[in-house]
């Protein structure tokens, strides 16, 4: 049976039409015939509608029959791409269904983890992409694939042993002295730190931070703004820990990155062996930028200005940041990742944030952002380039 697949759900998702009826044809069909891919595609099913319980259960049921997958069918002569994941929602792992989406692959998949011996046998395969994104909870897993693959007669494109560096901590250690770029250093700081300073008990030099107000604080492990805030006076940081439970926070400098009309820009980049793409551009009122959101599908003139920068990022934006690109590139190491970024003031590129699992997709609804679905295919014509090369190389 061929999986529902993760582009055409979430396509359907995100223009807003309703894919509950999979989840009960799924049900039915597990029910009567609980076989390793409908469990499979029941897990995707419950992650694309908020069910992460019910997602992680299907999940660890098909993986208990299975630990490989075919993902794509390819035809007599295409190229066999196989793909590691760990078990987790869609941020765990690179979305390599959407970059691929339509390409001439034969794709499988074989989830590697706690608990899931590596398989005696492995589909025939050309290439190896690792997809476990950067975690703390995925540290053990990559160096155990670091000492798998390293025997690996195919060659082997995002090596494990280079994704633990994207993490926040690590990422500012590895970047901060790259020309022309910005990031703001990180703490990782227990509850009980943060509760001493909302009550006064410790000031933020006495507990070593090197912070200011206003900083930004995170729940660990979290992404996409989902608990992420900033903390302009202790009495908001008493606030913020009344209503979240977390006792492991990110913490960082707020870096105001306003334009001088007073909207916040942020861009998604991705690099594929190197060359810088943009993926998208966010312009909002507010320094949480989010995408796609209201402000963006409201303001004609914003997706105007989105689509320049489409158009013309390899002339200017990333001609602006060659030097601070190219400095990521010769440290990450890693042939596929994207990061989050602005420009500051004085015309640095400001890093928020790395990964090699960011959700990029061709799935907009392009009557709104026709400009968007050419851009992606051009990142993803480059990656399916670059694994030509691999395998030609």
């Amino acid at each position: 049976m061929t999986s529902f697949g993760l582009s055409p759900l979430l396509r359907q998702a995100l223009q807003g039409r309703d894919i509950t009826h999979y989840r009960a044809e799924l049900l039915q069909k597990a029910a009567a015939n609980p076989d390793a891919q409908t469990l499979l595609d029941l897990a995707l099913i419950m992650q694309l509608t908020f069910e992460p319980e019910q997602a992680e259960r299907f999940l660890a049921e098909a993986l208990k029959l299975q630990q490989t997958f075919n993902l794509a069918q390819g035809g007599k002569d295409a190229l066999r791409l196989l793909v590691i994941k760990t078990p987790g929602d869609l941020t765990d792992n690179t979305p390599i269904e959407c970059i691929l989406e339509n390409a001439p692959v034969h794709m499988d998949v074989v989830y590697a983890g706690p608990g899931l011996a590596w398989p005696q046998t492995l589909p025939p395969h050309d290439l190896v992409f690792v997809a476990v994104g950067e975690g703390d909870t995925h540290n053990a897993v990559l160096a155990e694939l670091a000492k798998v693959l390293a025997h690996s007669t195919t060659p082997v494109l995002n090596k494990p042993q280079y994704i633990p560096q994207l993490s926040r901590l690590a990422a500012f250690d590895l970047l901060h002295g790259v020309p022309g770029l910005q990031m703001a250093q990180t703490y990782r700081v227990e509850r009980t730190v943060l509760e001493r300073l909302s009550t006064g008990q410790g000031t933020l030099e006495a507990l070593g931070l090197n912070l200011v107000y206003p900083f930004i604080v995170r729940p660990l492990g979290l992404h996409g703004g989902i608990g992420l805030c900033k903390i302009d006076q202790p009495q908001d940081l008493a606030a913020y820990l009344a209503q979240n439970g977390a006792e492991l926070f990110f913490v960082a400098n707020f870096i105001n990155y306003a334009s001088d009309d007073q909207l916040y820009r942020k861009y998604r980049v991705v690099l594929v062996e190197g060359r810088a793409y943009l993926a998208h551009m966010g312009i909002s009122s507010h320094w949480m930028v989010h995408y796609p959101y209201r402000e963006m599908k409201e303001f004609a003139s914003r997706r105007a200005e989105e689509a320049h920068a489409m158009l013309h990022f390899d002339q200017e934006f990333g001609q602006r940041h060659a030097a601070a690109l190219s400095g990521m590139y010769d440290a990450v190491k890693l042939d596929y990742f994207g990061f989050d970024c602005a420009e500051t003031t004085d015309g640095k590129l400001l890093v928020f944030e790395l990964s090699n699992a960011l959700i990029i997709h061709a799935c907009d609804d392009a009557a709104v952002f026709p400009y968007k679905i050419p851009q992606m295919h051009k990142i993803f014509a480059a990656f399916y380039t670059m694994l030509q090369r691999k395998v030609t190389a």
